[in-house]
């Protein structure tokens, strides 16, 4: 049983938004190699070329410079890496010149906006082995003793994310030959939500399911553009002391967005600030803290414990 001590959470804000060397599909290594290692993750991170910045719209250069002050062991880009339609000419101008310079620790998951200007052939590109395979965009790394699952939750574009799909055999199967005791998996929707834009999305819940019986801790999403941490739950939203944890962190600097209806068994929820999450890593759980951009408050941090 995960045993979870949360640090303050404060009431929901509404903010609205303004303008509009891994090796795919298989395990490798990364980390500090020291006690813990300091994971950063994000989603929906750099503005198209040219946008301006605002308290609510472009603050990707505020982020970066927040990862950098960090000095994390892995980056984890949750998807929508860059917008609008992530291609090579927007990845120069906006992406690369901003969180471009962690790229050598980046992991990438894959989100819609990669598939805007094609088969996400120029997202694939960029990342390189740290995005997977141009057809699959699946594949799983380890650091410090954590196991970590990176899948495509653009499901139509990849076969489905049905336990019987490419992905999910595949994962089941990596799943089985890597039996650590601490996993993460990430994707790009989330599929629990509170955020007013998209919501809580059903067709990744085999993933869940596959990934909650293996005996997983934690699922990070972006997507909507809010951070939101979520109770332990099975795949059907029911309460469950040995499910899944998940975190939405999608304040990665391209807009903040509305909150809306406050979905079962959210515990925490804010949009007033662009942000990341730092996970410390340790061999037998993780420590997390939400960290905002210029003087945000204490929005969210604990400990828990892998089952």
């Amino acid at each position: 049983m995960r045993r979870l001590v949360a640090g303050p959470a404060l009431a929901v804000v509404l903010v609205l938004a303004g303008c509009a060397d891994a090796v795919p599909g298989s395990a490798t290594s990364a980390g500090s190699g020291g006690e813990g290692a300091l994971l950063v993750a994000a989603g929906d991170i750099a503005c198209a070329p040219g946008g301006e910045p605002t308290p609510q719209d472009c603050r990707h250069e505020d982020t970066a410079a927040l990862v950098e002050e960090l000095g994390p062991d892995v980056v984890l880009a949750l998807g929508d890496t860059q917008y609008e339609e992530a291609d090579a000419e927007e990845y120069a101008a906006s992406y690369d010149r901003t969180w471009g310079r962690f790229l050598d620790i980046t992991y990438a998951v894959a989100g819609n906006h990669e598939y805007l200007s094609g088969d996400a052939d120029d997202y694939f590109a960029y990342f390189g082995d740290r995005a997977g395979k141009p057809d699959q965009g699946w594949y799983s790394f380890d650091v410090e003793g954590w196991h970590v699952v990176v899948l495509n939750s653009e499901c139509d574009e990849v076969g489905g994310c049905e336990a019987d799909s490419p992905q999910g055999e595949w994962l089941a199967a990596d799943l089985a030959e890597n039996p650590a005791r601490c996993t993460l998996a990430a994707w790009h929707n989330p599929r629990f939500s509170s955020g007013a834009e998209h919501g809580s999305d059903e067709d990744v819940a085999p993933l869940w399911e596959l990934l909650d019986e293996a005996g997983a801790e934690l699922v990070l999403s972006g997507h909507e553009h809010v951070y939101e941490r979520f109770a332990p739950q099975d795949a059907d939203g029911t309460a469950d002391d040995a499910g899944m944890v998940q975190f939405v962190v999608g304040t990665g600097g391209e807009e903040l967005r509305e909150l809306g209806e406050t979905a079962d068994r959210s515990r925490v929820r804010w949009n007033s600030s662009f942000g990341v999450l730092a996970l410390t890593l340790r061999p037998d759980g993780y420590g997390w803290r939400f960290h905002g951009i210029e003087d945000a408050p204490e929005v969210d941090s604990g400990e828990a414990a892998c089952s």
